[in-house]
């Protein structure tokens, strides 16, 4: 193949009728459509300049237009960078800086604020907004589509993902076309996906799970999607009837719970549900199990890896773990003292190694040598344990990162900007079990003698400089923050105190109806 992702996920069908979208307002989008979308889109690439190994960042909502720009990207062997539509101008800046995309195709609505950013690096900003219209689609009206495939190699790099960590900066996890294709292609087999499904998204597609786990897996299938602009439970109980597969996050699954609507009747004719992102609760896992007789399929994956495990197809789907590792893909669980693999049923570091684990972090060959072993596994950061049945279950990580919703957040991040606040002394970002996002986050603050804190212009200032799911959902103060001998904070403390406030706070409101 000239180009191994790109063939396989659509070139193979650019002359298929066979729906590959089907949209909100009742209209199909083929094969054919999408491929002959993303050419002219990659015949502008090519007008502007781009040649392969040159990047794109995009921050714009979902519709088909951002999808087939995904595609043409990989086309023109162009490196693709998918931004959270939920991050501010100035999260931006940061990654237009490092990365140095040529162009930005961001919401119509941002533009404004993002045109000094782009200036800055350089970099032109083009617009594209829910509804597959701005100047990127106007531009590319012009230009002739682009009739070749620009020629990679399972070793060329195909996207960006940012990702947190407890310390320094974000860092660009570089995915390699081989990286993503055999992934895809694992979980096709494994999830038994083929081209009568018809998956629900409802998912994000500036996220792997959205783009990357979803549409490749759709893709490689010769399947379809439903394509809902997001989640929200009237949609999605709307096109439960038409669909036969469903991605989602512990939230969606929560939310459909809660409502009325989602019956054993209205779930029973599905043939898979699977969850990821961010941890399942056992209890949640129970009561999907008792309202529609199916088990839901829990698995384990990261930026830098994309799938690790998966609970099986067939088979117990074990609640509270994430299953089996995938075929080809080698978990080992290290014991951090001894160094040594540690015996089944012991927690220790998770490792990972296979075709699926990232080439590095770009521009971080320090970091990139900290985390990824001579011998090729990579030191994911999560504790975890296998039993003796072969279940990998993740007890925890080893640093501070928060996941909530199914992003990573940084809380050294929110901590620079409340330290920063009139009236604190001091704070401690930490995430506890959350009902719906898996966790919430809490800022625990010191206050100063005097003034006292203004919570309310420190949520306002938060708002303003903080993507949404990176705010912390509750503000509490305590006089001092615990601490070990040798002065650090002890954030494991802090999340057994409040370990139960999300859950407390849930069950208050059903008690009084809320």
């Amino acid at each position: 193949m000239t180009n191994p992702l790109y063939d396989t996920l659509i070139g193979e069908r650019a002359g298929s009728a066979a729906p590959l979208l089907h949209l909100a307002d009742g209209t199909t989008r083929s094969y054919a459509d999408i491929a002959a979308l993303a050419a002219r889109f990659a015949g502008l690439l090519r007008a502007r300049g781009l040649d392969k190994g040159d990047r794109l960042a995009m921050q714009c909502p979902k519709s088909s237009e951002a999808f087939a720009l995904y595609l043409a990207c990989l086309q023109a062997g162009v490196i693709f960078l998918p931004l959270n539509t939920a991050y501010t101008p100035d999260e931006i800046a940061y990654f237009v800086g490092d990365a140095t995309p040529k162009i930005v195709v961001a919401d119509p609505d941002a533009a404004a604020a993002l045109q000094p950013v782009c200036d800055k690096a350089g970099a032109a900003l083009l617009t594209l907004d829910d509804k597959g219209q701005g100047s990127f689609v106007e531009a590319a009206e012009g230009v002739s589509p682009m009739t070749d495939v620009a020629e990679c190699d399972t070793d060329d790099l195909a996207c960006f993902l940012y990702t947190s960590g407890t310390t320094g900066r974000s860092k660009g996890a570089m995915l390699t076309q081989g990286n993503l294709l055999s992934n895809a292609q694992i979980l096709t087999e494994t999830w038994r996906f083929t081209g009568e499904d018809v998956l629900l998204h409802a998912l994000p597609i500036f996220h792997a799970h959205g783009l990357f786990v979803a549409c490749n897996v759709v893709m490689i299938a010769g399947a379809s999607m439903i394509w809902l602009p997001g989640f929200t439970v009237d949609g999605v109980l709307d096109a439960l009837p038409r669909a036969t597969t469903m991605m989602g996050v512990p939230t969606f699954y929560t939310r459909l719970l809660d409502a009325p609507g989602f019956t054993r009747e209205a779930a029973g004719h599905m043939r898979l549900f699977t969850s990821g992102s961010a941890p399942l609760l056992a209890e949640t896992h129970e009561r999907f199990r008792a309202r529609t007789g199916q088990a839901i399929l829990e698995r384990y994956g990261m930026t830098e890896t994309g799938m690790n495990t998966s609970n099986p197809y067939d088979g117990e789907r074990r609640a509270g773990t994430v299953g089996f590792p995938l075929a080809g893909t080698e978990i080992r669980i290290i014991d951090e003292k001894s160094g040594e693999e540690a015996p089944r049923g012991q927690t220790g570091m998770i490792e990972v190694r296979g075709p699926n684990v990232f080439k590095g972090y770009w521009q971080m060959p320090e970091k990139t040598a900290e985390e990824l072993r001579d011998d090729g596994f990579f030191i994911t950061g999560d504790l975890g344990r296998i039993d003796d049945d072969g279940y990998v279950t993740i007890v925890g990580r080893e640093k501070d990162l928060i996941i909530s919703g199914g992003y990573n957040i940084y809380p050294k991040e929110v901590e620079q900007l409340l330290d920063a606040q009139p009236g604190i002394r001091e704070s401690a970002v930490i995430g506890v079990p959350h009902p719906d996002f898996g966790e919430g986050v809490v800022a625990v603050l010191v206050a100063e003698d005097a003034p006292a804190p203004d919570l309310i212009a420190i949520r306002a200032e938060v708002a303003l400089r903080l993507a949404n799911y990176k705010r912390p959902k509750h503000y509490v103060t305590v006089p001092e923050l615990p601490r070990n001998t040798m002065g650090k904070v002890q954030k494991n403390a802090l999340r057994q105190t409040f370990d139960g406030l999300f859950s407390d706070a849930n069950a208050s409101r059903k008690r009084a109806g809320a």
